[in-house]
Order: C-alpha cells, then sequence, then structure tokens
C-alpha cells in the first residue's frame, strides 16, 4: 500500500467533506469576506477540539500521527455517517483494518450453483475490482449478454457508466450511477495506490465526463438494500429490490441478488423473460 497516496486520499476526503458544511449550520457567522466553501480549516479545528496547525498538516497529506479520539473528534465535527466514519479510520490507518482482501476472479462450483438456482431472479458475483466473474442467466436477460463481453467490458462501473444500453436500461440512471460511484470508493479504499486501481479510475475518467465530475466529490456509501427499476425492452418496467452481500469466506467477492418488488408485475414478468430465453435457445439449437 503506497503511504503517499493514501494521506493524499485522506486529504481530499477531508477537505471535500469540510468544504460540504456551511457556518451556520454549526452556528459560525458567514461573514461578508468569506471564499472557502463551507468552513475554514481553523473552523473546524476549534470545533473538532484539535490544533489549527495539526489539522492543517493532516489535511495537506503530511505524514503525522493520528490518534482513535481526534478522529473522533473531526467524524462529529465533519457530522459523517457511518459509512464515511469507517472510511475516515481506514484511510487513517487506525483500528479498522486496511489489508487487500486475497484477488479471486472465478467462483467455485457450488457458489456458481447458488447463483442458477436463484431462477428467474437475477444474480451476479463481482470481485475486489468490480469485474463480474459469475451470473446467471436471469441476469443476462435483464441485464447483458456477459457471456459475450470481454473482462474489461464486464466491470460493474464500467459498463455502467460507458455502455449507452444502461442509461436507457435504468429509469433513474444518474442516481444509480451516483450510488455505485459511493459504493465503489469505499468497496475500493483497501486498494488506493494499486496500478488496477489507479487504471480503471483513469480510464473511466477518460471515458465518462459523469465519472469525471463525480469521481472528486468523495462520495462514499456502503452496499445495502434499495429498489431499482429498470425500463427492459422487451417487458417494460422491472421494480427490483436489490441486495448486496460479502460472501463468507470470500472477503473480496460480492453477490448481488434482485428479487421483484411486492404490488408490482415484476415477478410475473421475469417468467416471461425466462420462458422466452428459453424457447430462444432451444430455436437456437435445431
Amino acid at each position: 500500500m503506497n503511504k503517499q497516496e493514501r494521506r493524499s486520499e485522506l486529504a481530499m476526503f477531508l477537505r471535500t467533506r469540510r468544504e460540504r458544511i456551511s457556518p451556520d449550520q454549526v452556528g459560525l457567522p458567514m461573514g461578508k469576506r468569506r471564499r472557502t466553501p463551507g468552513l475554514r480549516r481553523e473552523e473546524l479545528a476549534l470545533l473538532a477540539g484539535v490544533g489549527a496547525t495539526w489539522y492543517t498538516w493532516l489535511e495537506q497529506g503530511r505524514d503525522i500521527t493520528v490518534s482513535t479520539q481526534a478522529l473522533e473528534s473531526l467524524a462529529r465535527a465533519l457530522q459523517l455517517d457511518a459509512d464515511e466514519q469507517t472510511h475516515l479510520f481506514i484511510l487513517a490507518r487506525e483500528q479498522l483494518p486496511a489489508t487487500p482482501f486475497p484477488a479471486e476472479d472465478k467462483v467455485d462450483p457450488a457458489l456458481q450453483l447458488i447463483l442458477a438456482t436463484m431462477g428467474v431472479y437475477p444474480a451476479y458475483v463481482v470481485c475486489s475490482s468490480w469485474n463480474i466473474i459469475a451470473w446467471n442467466q436471469a441476469a443476462c436477460q435483464v441485464y447483458a449478454d456477459f457471456s459475450t463481453m470481454s473482462p474489461r467490458e464486464r466491470n460493474l462501473l464500467w459498463l455502467l457508466f460507458t455502455d449507452r444500453r444502461q442509461r436507457t436500461l435504468f429509469v433513474d440512471w444518474e442516481e444509480e450511477a451516483q450510488r455505485s460511484l459511493a459504493a465503489f470508493r469505499i468497496s475500493t479504499q483497501r486498494y488506493i495506490g494499486e496500478a488496477w486501481l489507479t487504471k480503471i479510475v483513469t480510464d473511466l475518467k477518460e471515458a465518462s465526463p459523469e465519472f469525471r465530475k463525480w469521481w472528486p466529490r468523495y462520495d462514499v456509501q456502503g452496499c445495502n438494500t434499495s429498489e431499482r427499476r429498470l425500463n427492459h425492452p422487451h417487458v417494460g418496467l422491472l421494480t427490483l429490490q436489490t441486495t448486496t452481500f460479502q460472501l463468507a469466506g470470500h472477503p473480496g467477492l460480492q453477490m448481488t441478488v434482485d428479487t421483484p418488488v411486492s404490488g408490482t408485475e415484476t415477478q410475473a414478468k421475469l417468467i416471461d423473460l425466462s420462458e422466452s430465453g428459453s424457447r430462444l435457445q432451444v430455436l437456437e439449437a435445431m
């Protein structure tokens, strides 16, 4: 792990969190000559009960000692949520482990069987770099035929930001893309400075103006259950409950499963997709 890159990442994260808090939120006067967005460094230091010079050095990415107590004070002053606080602690290398998980680029037969038994519910597995390394047929029928893609094209973030079909598939593509970007940042925080992460960020900045605009915001969000609406070209609106979780015994892998939201026609539409896909496979085999 590159210490300097980690310190730089910490510095940028602190600055973006500081700049989003306005003085009136914390009872400070706005003032007429204020040019800095959000709080000034010395104002944040005062609120957190830390030295202004110490905090300035921290935000400048200097190699200084950071205690647990100081981080907790900063988290409170910056009004960080649970995901952001975790991100802060890992970047500062305090308490929470930040060692990379073992690299895995394939799943064992048992896990592939679990994906298959999901039936009409789309399910897929991504590795630490967010490459889709396993999936079921339902996922191909709903999102894209992953079996025809190169490993690069199967990167979940690359697919979302560069494939035009995904932009029309998601009813609210912008919301989905921003949420995925925030989840990607927090899930890859252990790998800051590694060549593969640097490359995909660099390539996405070149390929996507939205990624280029949103990446510097330093938004972070853990993977959780959310509702996803898709405008499928064959069956129309699908309303899915998306659940992502880490696999026991495989800490570098995450599985995502989509289930139909009750009270919608999604269940029947997923069945129709599955049956039409099966009929197509039979015709192609004849």
